[in-house]
């Protein structure tokens, strides 16, 4: 698929990381696609998804009712949709990216279509709102794997239809193959959300669920976290492809996977994109918050 035609200019520590692991063999055809689809390469033998954190959760009753306690922070249940901060009834589009100018609010509840085409900054200004915060990706991971740690959120191994993931490529459903796609009119077309069979709501597979209580971390939506794009990272996330899927430093994360996710950057709650700028947004991205336990 061709290279979108239109790219904000901030996008350039992605386009700079594609051209440096092109240079040193490490990305191959992922850069080949376009700049905004996940690289296609095949995922290797990793081990066992482990973490140092601490994983025995807080009293539930320190979390807000919409979020569960995980080690010493609160997560939430639920991807998160948007509300007008000064208007919390009122749920915006889904299938919209926010306007600059509406000041959005974070909501995290079952039984709603979850908030897509949102970049990294809106998601933190929208938990920030709510009196929460974004998720760091290490909190985000020990979250995702449960007390019991495994690779999936109901276990080690992969279950098909579990989660919301392997579905057909929804840009190619709907606007068909070898079209150059650009990323207004395609990747953040409001006519993907509307696609029946795709995107679900939040909670609507029931058996994408933890221990915890949490839902949908791996599919449905990729989920936007804290971090900025280091080797650090490497330290903070067993990520299976190590740096071969790393971009820029400054670049975003994003991770789970979201519903057409075939394995490319990952299993299960290893999945992690680490190749966009901050402010990239598409039908894929969503978001949940953390916040810390209250005192």
């Amino acid at each position: 698929m061709a290279a979108p035609d239109s790219v904000p200019a901030t996008h350039k520590p992605y386009r700079l990381g594609c051209t440096i692991a092109l240079v040193l063999g490490l990305l191959g055809a992922g850069c080949k696609d376009a700049e905004r689809q996940p690289t296609k390469s095949a995922p290797s033998a990793a081990p066992s998804p482990s973490v140092d954190a601490p994983t025995k959760p807080a009293a539930a009753s320190s979390c807000p009712d919409e979020m569960a306690p995980v080690a010493n922070y609160c997560v939430d249940k639920y991807e998160a949709h948007l509300v007008r901060a000064d208007a919390p009834d009122v749920v915006l589009p889904h299938f919209e990216t926010p306007k600059p100018n509406v000041k959005i609010m974070a909501r995290s509840r079952a039984g709603i279509t979850p908030q897509g085409y949102v970049n990294r900054a809106d998601a933190a200004r929208a938990c920030k709102a709510a009196q929460k915060r974004l998720c760091s990706a290490k909190e985000w991971y020990t979250a995702c794997i449960g007390s019991s740690k495994t690779r999936y959120p109901y276990g080690e191994t992969e279950i098909p239809n579990q989660c919301n993931t392997g579905k057909k490529h929804l840009m190619q459903h709907l606007f068909g193959v070898g079209v150059p796609y650009t990323y207004l009119n395609h990747y953040n077309s409001p006519r993907l959300h509307k696609q029946p069979g795709f995107l679900a709501t939040s909670g609507e597979y029931a058996t994408c669920v933890n221990d915890y209580g949490i839902y949908d971390m791996v599919g449905n939506l990729h989920e936007w976290v804290a971090d900025d794009v280091s080797m650090r990272l490497l330290d903070e996330v067993p990520l299976e492809h190590g740096p071969k899927l790393l971009g820029a430093d400054g670049s975003g994360v994003f991770m789970g996977g979201y519903f057409s996710s075939q394995g490319e950057h990952g299993k299960g709650c290893t999945y992690a994109t680490a190749t966009h700028a901050p402010d990239y947004h598409d039908y894929s991205t969503g978001f949940r918050c953390c916040s810390n336990i209250p005192e």
